[in-house]
């Protein structure tokens, strides 16, 4: 879908399906764009569309370059916030001239938050810089939201490992949602982790970028604004994984506990049964002679060894202090 905004003063004005490039538009966003509107784009601004392909690679290089006269960045973010496990995608801005264009193949609610910001706080939005900082504002806003949230999940979870009650299958699947609870974290965690690198190595070059064109000065405070914000948000996730981190090692540490316990239970049963079977065994021997087979009390004798031999080791175990 091929949407341009046009810039009026301190408003934007959507123009969807436009049949041609207007002087004061300001602003193209392109999602899940078709063969014939990345062309169209490509003609009317002489500059090439990134294919999604394109817009995946990992090397720095392919997401931060010059071509042309154009700018163009591409950042990995998360959207999709509200849903259990979010989602991630790229982003590509580019800048050519007076104009921002925007690709991409996900539908983030900052890009709405962001028109919405312009409606209430009366954002600058006259150039392509303003918006592409505006956006950025507002991709890092969101993104701060989802780390505090996380973080309220991983406190509840750390309340609920170490808080753990009732018998032994409710411990057992405790203990199982409780894993699975801290792995999404972690998940969480780390794509926001990329994505805030990848958002601050966009800010350093958009800000070399606002140089160079000598755009509104300004907007490099602005820049310099989110920079600390990332570096804060890069900080706490650094903490905040540390945190996971210890929270899976104390799960597992309780789950290895549980198994420990069951094992300890057998390695109990083998020390009591094992002397009775051997008492067991030596009288069920078919020998021809043996004296207890004809002696009126032999059977209750066999079962007091027996007995005996099974009270005795644990008492001297327990005594130890091994059970």
């Amino acid at each position: 879908m091929l949407t341009t905004y046009d810039s009026h003063g301190a408003k934007l004005s959507r123009n969807d399906a436009p049949q041609a490039i207007a002087p004061a538009t300001v602003w193209i966003d392109l999602l899940n764009p078709t063969k014939e509107e990345d062309d169209f784009v490509e003609r009317e601004l002489g500059i090439e569309i990134p294919t999604r392909a394109e817009m995946r690679e990992i090397e720095v290089s392919n997401r931060l370059y010059q071509e042309n006269g154009a700018y163009y960045m591409t950042a990995f973010i998360i959207y999709n916030l509200e849903a259990p496990t979010p989602s991630t995608s790229t982003v590509t801005f580019i800048l050519v001239g007076n104009r921002l264009v925007t690709v991409r193949y996900a539908e983030p609610k900052a890009f709405p938050f962001f028109l919405t910001r312009i409606e209430k706080e009366a954002l600058p939005c006259s150039t392509a810089a303003a918006i592409v900082i505006g956006l950025l504002e507002t991709i890092v806003h969101r993104q701060a939201d989802l780390i505090e949230r996380v973080q309220d999940e991983v406190e509840k979870t750390a309340q609920g490992i170490f808080e753990i009650k009732g018998g032994q299958q409710t411990r057992n699947r405790r203990l199982d949602l409780l894993l699975k609870a801290i792995g999404k974290e972690g998940d969480i965690t780390s794509r926001a982790q990329e994505s805030a690198v990848s958002l601050d190595r966009v800010m350093t070059f958009f800000a070399n970028a606002v140089r160079e064109r000598n755009d509104d000065p300004r907007i490099l405070q602005r820049v310099d604004t989110v920079h600390r914000d990332i570096a804060s948000l890069m900080e706490h996730m650094r903490s905040l994984t540390n945190r996971v981190m210890f929270l899976l090692d104390a799960t597992l540490g309780m789950i290895n506990i549980e198994q420990n316990q069951i094992i300890k239970i057998f390695s109990v049963l083998a020390v009591v049964l094992l002397p009775p079977t051997l008492v067991g065994t030596i009288y069920g021997m078919n020998f021809k002679h043996m004296p207890e087979l004809e002696w009126t009390l032999g059977y209750p004798w066999a079962l007091f060894l027996m007995i005996l031999a099974a009270i005795l080791p644990f008492l001297y175990f327990r005594r130890r202090g091994w059970l």
